[in-house]
């Protein structure tokens, strides 16, 4: 049949044109959502793949580095970062840095972050370390931490109650 002002249109006209496009963005669309679980799943495979970075399951024999001074720094949250991670020098050494330094920096754990610069200017290392204070805090042994940490528990810190200088 002819198509054109007043005619109908043809199985094979505009009108199943937009049909077929249809049904095909409709099968796209529903195989994307099947899909969509396995590759958060995959994601997720990938990260329990990826290698803890460098900490210490036990407190060395001697004394632990000494953390940089606060006043060093002009940031207030920086300021109590480093205030904080002095007062979890033992924690801190136990755990994981997930910004990676153990790679970039050579660092062994997270205690070296703060034992230099470095954590000044990072927000993993600032988090992660609030996050171990909060959790000592708590009662939590550095392992228990250190799972936490593991399992990016560190990003739920509340940076607000750090914006203040501590007393």
């Amino acid at each position: 049949m002819a198509s054109g002002p007043g005619k109908p249109v043809g199985l094979h006209g505009e009108n199943m044109r937009g049909k077929i496009v249809c049904g095909i963005s409709i099968t796209a669309l529903l195989l994307g959502f099947a899909l969509l679980p396995r590759a958060a799943s995959r994601q997720a495979q990938d990260n329990a793949l990826e290698p803890v970075p460098a900490f210490h399951a036990a407190l060395p024999p001697g004394p632990l580095p000494a953390t940089l001074g606060p006043s060093l720094f002009t940031s207030v949250v920086v300021q109590n970062a480093y205030a904080i991670a002095a007062r979890v020098k033992k924690i801190l050494y136990q755990q994981p840095c997930y910004c990676h330094c153990d790679r970039s920096q050579g660092h062994g754990s997270l205690l070296d972050c703060f034992a230099g610069k470095h954590a000044s200017g990072c927000d993993v290392c600032i988090r992660e370390g609030f996050y171990a204070y909060e959790q000592s805090r708590k009662g939590k042994t550095a392992a228990q931490i250190r799972t936490g940490i593991e399992h990016g528990e560190w990003q739920q810190v509340d940076m607000t109650k750090y914006q203040a200088p501590a007393n």
